[in-house]
């Protein structure tokens, strides 16, 4: 755990160059995952940000993105800090760990995070699918603007629903603080179960499986991977574990979303949710966005390994005072 704070840096910068290089491709997970069957709006992911760049101008593809970039490095750091912390319990005697183990460790990684990830994903989420609303309305033949039904008073108003104005665009602290004044806290963290449901499962396939796959690379026990073997790894181990979880995500986008369109039905909680979607779309519709999911998961895992291989954080660290720290 010596290591740890160049270690952050590193989850820090790779989260922060992860998502300013896949969030397009987020965003249109989102609004996939939001459609329901017979209110298409995009056809496929490519359609998605041809249409959104369309109506929405190039920045559009980056709505929510700041939220994102905000808490992304907390994130990153809580997860490999608890991972380490874990890890490093859970060795005997400095042996490397086996699977179960290592599973173990990701899990609980996994469930330190969401105190971060729970709250941005949720605002994240109302501000990626304010366009997709606006473009349902604006499609003939779909939904008359004035049957727009939405569960939340400020949401409406800056999300277009009124039918004659122009998109307003809103923010995530806007967001935040009416959630806070009219649920508390727990407005936040809405969709937290559907969360845990996610990230646990992700972790307790990521870590373990890059561990090993990493190892395949390795020209001997004590020596290191190659670069572009770690890259590889962590690409697979991430893209694997996004698909595996996708089903979760579905369910957590849908839940976290605030406004609705008209016939878009509401859950009361994570068994509901599933029992609807299952009952009224399929199966399949547990699989929307995993392409995009995969596509945003694996370089941004990539990324994180590239940033450990360069040792960027540890050049930081001894290039400044606070190498104190790590001593």
């Amino acid at each position: 755990v010596s290591h740890l704070p160049a270690k952050l840096i590193n989850g820090g910068i790779a989260g922060i160059v992860g998502v300013t290089c896949v969030f397009p491709i987020d965003l249109a997970k989102t609004r996939l995952q939001n459609q329901r069957p017979g209110q298409q709006v995009y056809k496929s992911m490519i359609d998605c940000l041809i249409k959104t760049v369309r109506s929405e101008g190039y920045f559009g593809m980056y709505r929510g993105a700041a939220v994102n970039l905000t808490l992304v490095t907390p994130e990153k750091a809580i997860k490999l800090a608890a991972n380490d912390f874990f890890r490093c319990h859970l060795s005997k005697d400095g042996r490397g760990l086996t699977v179960f183990r290592e599973m173990l460790a990701g899990c609980a990684a996994g469930m330190c995070q969401v105190i971060i990830t729970t709250p941005m994903e949720m605002l994240k989420i109302q501000l990626q699918d304010a366009g997709r609303l606006a473009a349902q309305q604006r499609k003939p033949g779909i939904i008359p603007p004035n049957r727009l039904a939405t569960t939340n008073a400020v949401l409406s108003r800056s999300y277009n629903v009124v039918p004659s104005t122009s998109p307003r665009v809103i923010s995530a602290t806007q967001i935040a603080r009416e959630l806070l004044h009219s649920q508390g806290i727990q407005g936040l963290y809405k969709g937290l179960g559907a969360t845990l449901l996610r990230d646990v499962p992700f972790s307790i396939v990521y870590f373990p499986l890059f561990a090993n796959l990493n190892k395949l690379g390795k020209p001997s026990p004590d020596a290191a991977a190659p670069f572009y073997w770690s890259f590889i790894s962590g690409c697979v181990a991430g893209s694997t574990a996004a698909v595996v979880v996708n089903p979760c995500d579905v369910v957590k986008t849908r839940l976290q979303s605030l406004s609705k369109g008209a016939n878009e039905e509401s859950y009361n909680g994570i068994i509901d949710c599933f029992s609807k979607i299952m009952k009224r779309e399929g199966p399949s519709a547990f699989l929307k966005g995993a392409g995009c999911r995969a596509l945003v998961i694996a370089p941004l895992f990539g990324i994180v390994q590239v940033m450990y291989f360069l040792g960027v954080g540890e050049f930081i660290m001894s290039q400044s005072s606070l190498k104190l720290i790590s001593d």
